[in-house]
């Protein structure tokens, strides 16, 4: 097809970036990271040549948590395993869409993880989630480039039109005749709910706000960014391991939220996510802490839209029915999805839906979400706390596919500076005014960055 592309080069960058104030995971506590940027230059059979874009933040300890390594060394891995992507993919130099160019290297991209762990020897392996945020502004950038060659939107360039295939060929023969354009949106959504999130050691109210706080005019406590943006969708971080922290916490961020909300004149009433990061036993204790909530206070359970990957990523390891805990709440997958054979056993397993990260790449995200919108599961968008282009990507996902709600948006409670010349030339993206964005500034081609 005429649209196809080869790579002509694909070049990163490395950033240090330090968090204004630190985010809280069930493994540790994240301060700094490095946000790696691809530019990635294609060529169409016209013989047009354009540049394409991507970035993400390698969060280690969100893919890849360990005691035996430093963050320093994980961050150095993934920085040569980085660069190690961007060179296997600029071999590339057939004329392919963007889809298949990832999908025919993706075992070529994960076998990258063995060289880089013998090269630096280090003591743990590198697992392929990390492998597939390492690669994932890589894909990014392909997948810009081909849209911004060929003067579209890159969500306009995945029907029978530009692929050489429909999703039988990577899904199975159910999904002959289909293709991902059946799953997208044909417009940009223009505007969209963004959540906020309220970590584990973040402050609620005004009073809890010390010396000890950034005093750099931006919020601090739940109550100032709800007072400032009118903020109402909250993505609540859990202990996990301890059940009636948990609901206390849960309760907590919801009364405060919902007086906040009322003081301020607004209509809305808080809604609810719940993250535990894996740190859950089992099920028994989601399933407990469901029914504690809702025994303390219905208006919290009511509001609670779903629980995000409360046990372990191993599916396997226990292989953890979640049927009955799914008729309490929906019950939401993420880290443990790498491939669409662990979509479908989690499926199999009784999750609810998936978490889409662009991290994890833009090919696998369309995949992904085909695959759950056509067996009647729901997905949810969610963006790792990526600032600049990264949101700009994670936000265009969004509003071009149908996520639950609405896009995570923590950049700008984390890393409110990075990125100021994005920032400025979208500034609608990055604006939240009554709970919300606008996406009036995305561009009309590649993936939406304007990169000028």
């Amino acid at each position: 097809m005429q649209t196809h592309i080869k790579i002509l080069e694909i070049d990163p960058t490395f950033e240090p970036l330090r968090f204004r104030t630190p985010l809280k995971f069930g493994t540790g506590l994240i301060t700094k990271i490095t946000l790696m940027t691809v530019r990635a230059r294609a060529q169409n059979r016209g013989g047009e040549v354009a540049d394409g874009w991507g970035a993400i933040l390698l969060s280690d300890l969100w893919a890849w948590p360990g005691e035996r390594l430093t963050h320093s060394e994980r961050d150095l891995a993934m920085r040569q395993l980085g660069q190690q992507c961007c060179s296997l993919l600029a071999e590339t130099k057939q004329y392919a869409h963007p889809i298949d160019i990832y999908v025919e290297r993706k075992s070529d991209l994960l076998a990258l993880a063995k060289n880089v762990t013998q090269e630096l020897h280090l003591a743990e392996p590198i697992n392929d989630l990390t492998v597939l945020m390492c690669a994932g502004p890589v894909d990014a950038a392909i997948h810009d480039a081909f849209g911004r060659v060929n003067g579209i939107s890159s969500y306009d360039g995945y029907g029978p039109e530009h692929m050489s295939h429909d999703l039988s060929f990577y899904l199975g023969s159910n999904f002959a005749g289909k293709y991902i354009s059946n799953y997208l949106r044909r417009n940009f959504q223009p505007q969209l709910p963004i959540f906020h999130l309220v970590g584990g050691v973040d402050k609620l109210r005004d009073e809890e706000v010390d010396d000890a706080d950034p005093d750099d005019g931006l919020p601090v406590s739940l109550t100032q960014w709800i007072a400032r943006e009118e903020v109402y969708c909250l993505k609540v971080k859990l202990r996990g391991n301890d059940l009636t922290w948990d609901v206390e916490r849960t309760i907590s961020v919801y009364r405060v939220a919902a007086q906040a909300l009322i003081t301020h004149g607004l209509e809305h009433s808080p809604r609810l996510s719940v993250d535990s990061n894996e740190m859950c036993p089992n099920p028994g204790y989601v399933i407990e802490y469901c029914r504690r909530l809702e025994e303390t206070d219905k208006d919290v359970f009511k509001a609670l839209l779903y629980i995000e990957q409360p046990t372990e990523r191993d599916l396997s390891a226990h292989c953890f029915d979640m049927h009955q805990l799914a008729k309490m709440k929906p019950v939401v997958v993420d880290e443990s999805v790498v491939n669409l054979d662990q979509l479908r056993f989690a499926f199999d397993l009784g999750w609810s839906g998936v978490a889409l990260k662009t991290c994890k790449g833009q090919t696998n995200c369309l995949l992904y979400l085909s695959y759950a919108a056509e067996m009647d599961k729901f997905y949810t968008v969610q963006d790792l706390t990526n600032p600049g282009l990264s949101f700009v990507h994670s936000a265009g996902l969004a509003a071009r596919s149908r996520p639950l709600l609405g896009v995570e948006y923590n950049a700008r409670q984390f890393l409110p500076t990075a990125c100021a010349d994005i920032q400025k030339r979208q500034s609608s993206i990055f604006t939240v005014r009554d709970g919300l964005i606008s996406l009036v500034d995305l561009d009309a081609v590649g993936l939406g960055y304007k990169i000028k």
